[in-house]
């Protein structure tokens, strides 16, 4: 946006100056002048037809022609429309578009009766200009395409590492759980059956304390074993496994910060995987739609107790946002937990904000 309005400027001094200093008749100046922004406002579009550049090279060469005494502003407004063509057609139109003007250029440069020939090997000069930066700046736009694309494949690559480093972390902690769950099992519970005959059969209280003994480590077995099958980890820990993810596979910056106590506040399973959820949203979101490459993620324990959570990032073109699927299913999760949240940007940032309850 700020280049369009760059180039707009640029515009109108040159149409200003070429109007106070140059024109005939000021009130078809200004009308010509009206037109001529209606085209170039058309310019800001993604895709724009070839017509409409051509239209506005039409104005400045009618106007030029019959209602300004001196055409050399009328060459530089057709020069300096073929140089914005030359960052949005496509290389073909721009071709026709380029050859169109160079022959209005020659066309009203033999209306000046003078200087001809230099004007015309000048707009020739210029025009050849004019397609060479659009040949570096298309092979510029290849190359950034090869680049994303690139870097597509890249994260495809990142994801499938990561994921197979987690299935054989997973597998190693599954084998180790069968094997500890296999002998050190086993060998306890063959121990208290043992313990528990000998209690019987000598009537001796010290093997049944024994047995105790042996029964709890039976229990603490089985909790170690259980842990190790367990996928996860609850809690703040996935939330550092996701930001560590996301920073590998996308390269962005993350600026996490856990303020004192935050740790200390107890979550359940499904509030764990809420705030887990609400926070990779807020990620894909600041990377989708602001284009951010730094995110800042807060976490802090609230005056109650309870988690809290403000996720920011910069944005480049601030314009209205909507509750789209993605925030809405946001807001949803924390509301069926009693959860709050809040979403609002200022001139130069995103926030998403919010309340997990604790356990």
């Amino acid at each position: 946006m700020f280049y369009f309005w760059l180039r707009f400027g640029m515009f109108i001094i040159l149409w200003t100056y070429m109007i106070v200093n140059y024109s005939n008749n000021f009130g078809i100046s200004i009308l010509c002048f009206a037109i001529a922004m209606v085209f170039f406002f058309f310019l800001s579009l993604r895709q724009v037809p070839t017509f409409i550049y051509i239209f506005l090279s039409l104005t400045i060469v009618f106007h030029g022609v019959y209602f300004v005494e001196e055409n050399w502003f009328t060459i530089i407004l057709l020069l300096f429309s073929s140089i914005i063509s030359s960052l949005r057609l496509h290389s073909n139109w721009l071709k026709v578009y380029v050859l169109f003007n160079l022959l209005l250029s020659i066309f009203i440069s033999m209306l000046q009766n003078n200087h001809v020939i230099e004007l015309t090997i000048m707009a020739v000069f210029f025009y050849f200009l004019i397609m060479a930066m659009h040949q570096n700046y298309a092979s510029f736009k290849e190359q950034q395409s090869l680049y994303d694309q690139l870097r597509g494949e890249y994260r495809k690559l990142k994801r499938i590492n990561l994921l197979a480093e987690q299935d054989a972390r997973l597998e190693e902690r599954n084998r180790i759980a069968r094997d500890i769950h296999d002998s050190v099992g086993h060998r306890l519970t063959a121990l208290i059956m043992k313990l528990e005959m000998l209690a019987i059969q000598t009537k001796n209280d010290g093997y049944r304390e024994l047995k105790e003994m042996a029964e709890e480590s039976l229990g603490e077995t089985r909790q170690a074993v259980k842990a190790l099958q367990a996928e996860e980890s609850e809690g703040i820990a996935t939330v550092v496994n996701l930001i560590r993810k996301l920073e590998a596979e996308s390269h962005i910056v993350v600026q996490f910060t856990m303020k004192q106590g935050v740790l200390s506040v107890p979550l359940s399973n499904q509030n764990s995987v809420v705030l887990y959820r609400v926070i990779q949203e807020a990620l894909t979101n600041a990377m989708r739609h602001a284009y951010s490459r730094e995110v800042h993620v807060v976490l802090s324990k609230s005056a109650i107790g309870d988690v809290a959570f403000e996720i920011s990032n910069a944005i480049y073109d601030r314009k209205s946002f909507k509750f789209g699927f993605g925030l809405s299913n946001m807001k949803k999760r924390l509301e069926e937990i009693s959860g709050r949240l809040e979403v609002y940007q200022t001139e130069k940032k995103f926030f998403v904000t919010g309340i997990v309850p604790a356990q």
